[in-house]
Order: structure tokens, then sequence, then C-alpha cells
């Protein structure tokens, strides 16, 4: 177990937080909130040892292992994708390159040196197999392909890959290393809705600990089973996930605000007091007392609500044709290589459509050919009469002027604007008021930047606003902004984004580009979220009637008829049960033996893979790890359903 005691840190004159105090213990996720600047990033840096606190400490046993990810990474990568995942499991490559060396001595030596080592080479075998090295490799492509590398990409050299790939390479060694204790800061900034999906899925069954900071609702409310919130410089603990945050952090001010009040009252009561009689000799000593009461008194505080709840006055944008963009039976892609075919796309004035789909699938080539900077290879695409864009890139951060203020990058980007409008008032409807606009651009954070990059681009009155990933790097304040703006803005706009909490409350249709097609769909709920309750139980929830109504006055049957029909119903629940008893305790010895089964052919799979030799043949070897993963997959399976089945079995008391 890893435990946060007291920590506490300042830079200059602010203290970013203090006494704040946790447990990371096996399977406990802990998501960070809270605004930018307060101090997440630096905690994270703290426990994974990069950052000391002024006081406080992090106590963890000497063997205990911490994987990081940072937001930022900076890092020499000299092999392929696939090697520089399998680096990160440092002690059992090392193993391997013993079981090689040993290998070499057997062969080329006789009499006691080969005897010793083929002694060593037993016990070297024994380890690398217990710590999974035969299944090292499957198991490192099975979470690349998870995090949307294909089989091709994890045999290119990764340096030659973008930024992004780069993180989620990173994101892979450490899930392939499997420490005691994730630290994740904003895992889910690189990856596509398919990616993020699949990491919460590995991180919701994560034996050890996951401490993480994300802006992202969803996947805080699936993998958090607790939240942290860092704000007004103290840190806050709350059980469950985001939406469980949400109603707890309201309860706990109103207590807080209610607690408040009444102290008040009861110091303006003492102060009364203390003015009507301080001159009152016969009063001296109540008078003093209470003075020392008000003394010694530990005021509470009601936290400033800071988060930036702002209006957004957007200047009327030019009016565009009512159809702004329109592709007709197109087949898009480059150099005669299709990506994606048989696209028939409309986006019509002042519609707001989000655009999906794994990272490779075609989202970027359907941007360009819709912006007018690619000519689709069979078919027609053209904008319509009168559009004009703002197109906000994701390296649109890159491009600022970090000697600048706030304030001057502002004015040195945006185009005209009328003489009613005020820079400085835009600038506040993206959180910069006040000195905050004197800041320099280098000593914002990420998300600051993110901020100003976007306030540029909406600042203009265009009519078209394509928006790639504007969330990365952005805290939940800055998501809420981002929320508003889109929700005021008057023109169309096309947002590819991850982040489902964002497309959900912003978009009112859904493209989605996937296996070669784009498919348009007009309910976004529909096609973004999972599937829930069935619609009979979402309806009792939604009208209530899942609970009787103590005000129904239907007919009253009679006792005698009462007592028949409810034997009547006893006598048929038996025969039910006994029925699906039956038919249970068949599934259950069924399913046994087909595990029992897949447990064997597992077993022997893994007999084969023990073999070196077999690694000598790497077809042969490919091939026994396809075979390895289906056949772990499929015992998986099946061990699952013989689970559920013997639980059922159990409840009805077979």
């Amino acid at each position: 177990m890893l435990t946060v005691s007291g920590l506490t840190k300042s830079h200059g004159a602010r203290t970013l937080f203090r006494d704040v105090t946790f447990r990371l213990s096996p399977g406990r996720r802990i998501a960070l909130i809270g605004g930018n600047g307060v101090g997440k990033t630096t905690i994270c840096e703290i426990i994974v040892g990069l950052q000391d606190p002024d006081s406080g400490e992090v106590s963890k046993p000497n063997d205990y292992r911490i994987g990081y990810l940072p937001q930022e990474l900076i890092e020499a990568w000299t092999g392929t994708v696939l090697d520089e995942v399998l680096r990160g499991s440092g002690g059992v490559l090392d193993l391997e390159v013993e079981l090689r060396r040993l290998e070499a001595v057997i062969a080329g030596s006789d009499g006691a040196a080969r005897q010793e080592a083929l002694a060593a080479y037993g016990i070297a075998q024994s380890r690398f197999e217990a710590l999974g090295g035969y299944l090292l490799e499957s198991e490192a492509r099975r979470i690349l392909g998870g995090l949307g590398f294909t089989a091709d990409d994890m045999d290119r050299p990764l340096k030659e890959m973008s930024g992004g790939w780069q993180m989620r390479a990173a994101l892979a060694r450490l899930l392939l290393q499997q420490p005691d204790v994730l630290v994740l800061d904003e895992p889910t900034n690189h990856l596509d809705v398919d990616s993020v999906a699949w990491l919460e899925q590995q991180l919701v069954g994560w034996p050890g600990a996951v401490l993480f900071v994300s802006h992202d609702r969803d996947f805080i409310d699936t993998v958090a089973e607790r939240c942290i919130e860092i704000a007004w410089s103290s840190a806050t603990e709350y059980v469950g996930g985001f939406a469980e945050f949400i109603v707890a952090r309201e309860e706990r001010l109103q207590i807080l605000e209610a607690t408040a009040a009444r102290q008040a009252k009861e110091v303006a009561r003492i102060e009364r007091f203390v003015e009507r009689f301080r001159y009152k000799a016969t009063k001296a000593r109540q008078v003093q007392s209470r003075i020392k009461t008000l003394e010694k008194l530990e005021r509470i505080e009601v936290p400033k609500d800071h988060d930036l709840k702002l209006r957004f006055a957007f200047p009327e944008p030019p009016r565009s044709s009512r159809v702004v963009a329109e592709i007709v039976d197109a087949t898009i892609g480059y150099e005669g290589t299709a990506v994606v075919s048989g696209v028939d796309l409309v986006i019509e004035r002042g519609q707001k459509l989000a655009l999906i789909g794994p990272n490779g699938a075609g989202k970027s080539t359907l941007l360009k050919v819709i912006l007018g900077q690619l000519v689709p290879l069979s078919g027609t695409a053209k904008l319509g009469a009168g559009v004009d864009i703002a197109y906000f890139a994701q390296h649109q951060v890159d491009a600022l002027r970090m000697d600048r203020t706030v304030e001057q990058e502002f004015r040195a980007t945006v185009g005209p604007q009328p003489k009613s409008r005020n820079l400085r008032t835009v600038l506040g409807s993206f959180g910069f008021s006040g000195d905050a606009v004197d800041v320099l651009v280098a000593d914002l954070s990420g998300g600051e930047r993110t901020r100003l990059a976007l306030a540029e681009v909406m600042c203009n009155p265009v009519n078209l606003l394509v928006l790639d990933e504007p969330t990365n790097h952005l805290d939940l304040p800055s998501c809420d902004i981002l929320e508003d703006a889109l929700r005021a803005y008057p023109g169309t706009v096309l947002l590819v984004s991850h982040d489902r909490y964002l497309i959900r409350n912003t978009a009112q249709e859904l493209v989605v580009v996937r296996d070669g097609k784009v498919v348009h769909h007009p309910d976004v709920d529909e096609a973004l979220l999972q599937p829930g309750p069935d619609a009979a139980s979402l309806s009792a929830m939604s009208t209530g009637t899942g609970k009787r109504d103590p005000s129904h006055t239907g007919a009253v049957t009679r006792p005698s008829t009462a007592r028949k029909a409810a034997k009547r119903a006893e006598a048929e629940q038996r025969n039910a049960r006994s029925r699906a008893t039956r038919e249970i305790r068949k599934k259950v010895d069924r399913l046994e033996r087909k595990a029992l089964a897949a447990e064997e052919s597992l077993r022997v799979l893994e007999q084969k893979l023990a073999d070196p030799d077999v690694y000598a043949d790497k077809p042969l070897m490919n091939t026994l790890i396809g075979d390895h993963e289906r056949a772990q997959a499929e015992a998986a399976k099946l061990m699952a359903a013989w689970e559920r089945a013997a639980t059922e079995l159990e409840a009805l008391g077979g």
C-alpha cells in the first residue's frame, strides 16, 4: 500500500495545496479533479519522486513499483514500437538475454562447465516462465492492438511516429509492466473513442492501484471509485465516480454554508454583547470571556466557487448558403489508394456535427475533403457559397508566441473587430480576466494555452467552425467554457473529439468513420452510448411505476380469494423453480466440461511455448501465440459463463 500523508506544496507566496492525505491500496482507483494550476500534476510528480513536498511524505514498501505516464514525454526512442514496449519489462528481457547466453555456453562447452550452465539455465528458464516471459510478446501485441496500433505499426520505428502515438506506446509499456501503482496524467488526450473505451475496461479490472488526472467525465465515471478534488488549496476525498462527486460536493457545500451561517449568527450575537457591555464594570468578566472565545474561534470559511460560468455574445457570422458542404458518392484517399468510399454527406447551415472514429480510419482525410484541402479520388465534394472557415487544429497551441502576454498575443492574432466589441471582454469569456491578461503565454499551463488558442479561433465571426480535439489538456472548468461557447456559437460547427460528454452536450448529429465507411447518425445517444437498461426498466424508473403508488384506489380482493390466489402462485413458483433448477444444473455441468477442456488446450499450448526452439521459427511462434491468445480468451469466457451459471443455480437453491 502507498500512503500519502500531509503533503503541502507552495510556489513562492502561493500555496498550491496543504495537508493532502490519501491511500492507494490494491484495487483502489482515484481521480484527481481540479482546475488548471491547482497542483494535480505536482501531486503526481511528488508521488513518483520527481518533486519534493514542502512538508508531508509518501510512504511505500521498498519493492513497490510505480508506473508514471506524464502529459508530455521527453524520451529518445531507438527501437520499433514493439521493442520499446517490451523494453518496459526489463527483468523479463534480462532473463531472456541470460537464457540466450547460457544456450551459447551449453553449446560450446562440455564436462563440469556444461553441467553448471545447464543447472543455471533450468533456474533461469523457470523464473522466465513464472514471469510470463514466453507470453510477453503476445500480451504486448494485445495491449498495442487495444490502443489502436495495427500489426504493421508494431514493427515501425517508434521515433518516426507522431507524439500522440509515442504517448500510446508509453502507456502500453506501463500496462505491460503491471506496476503496483499506475499514475496517469491525462491518459486519454491522444486516444480515440474506441481506445478510450478499451482503456476504461483495462483500468476497471486493474489489480493494483490507479491514480489519474482526467477532464473526461465519462472516463472518470467509468474508472474512478473515488475522486479527490484539489481546490482552494485543500484536498477533499469523495467516494464514487464523477456523478457521485458532483452530488456529494454540492451537499457538502450546502452543509458548510449552513454551518457557516449559524456560526456567523452566533459570532454576531457575541459581538453585540461585547459592544453593549464593553464599558460596564459589572460585565467586564463576561465581556473578556466572550472576547477570548472569539479569538480562539476557528472560523468556517465557505469556498468561493471559482468555476467559470460565463455568458458568450458572439457576433452574428456572415450568412452562408443553406448547404455548407456536400459530398456525393465520393471515394476518398491518397495517390489512388482509397481510405473511405461511398461517402454521401450534407452539412447544412447551423448544424452542429461531431465526427468520431478510430485513429487511422480516415477522419482527418474526410475533414480535408470537407474543407476543400483534398480532392476526392471519385465523386464530388464542394463547399457552399459564402462559407468562411475557422479551423482549430491539435497543433494550434504550438503557434502561440511565448514571449507575449495573453492580451498581446490575442490582439496580434485576431482579425479586425467591431468598435463596439471589447477584446478584454472576449478574453474574460474564455477565463482570462483581471491580471490574467498580463501573464506571459510561457507561464500559462497547457490547458490555459489551449483555452487562449480556442479564444483566438472562435473570436472571429466565421460561419463554419472546425475543431479538432479541442479538449486536449483542458481542465474541467475549461471544458465547461468550451461547451457553453459551442452551444452559444451561432454558426455551423464540425467537432472532432473523443470526449463523449462534450459530444452529447453540444452535437446534434454524429458522423462515424469506421471500416472504410462514413455513416451519418441523426441520434447522437443511440450511436455513441453503450447499451443500457432495457426500455421497460427505464420507463418504470422514469415514470415511477417501479414503486407502488400509495394513492392508488383500485378494487380490493377478498381475503379468501387472495389466499387461494397466493397458494396457486406459490405452487406455480415452486414448479417454475424446479424446472429452472433442472435446466441450470444441466447448463452448469455442460459449461464445466467445456471450461475444463479449454483449460487443457491452454495447458498444451503453454507447454509448446515453453520450448525455446519454438522461438527460432517465427511463423510457428506467431501461430502458437495466436492460438494461445484465442484459447486463453475462450477459457476465460467459458469460466465466466460457468461462474455466472453456478451463481444462478446457487440463488435458486440448487
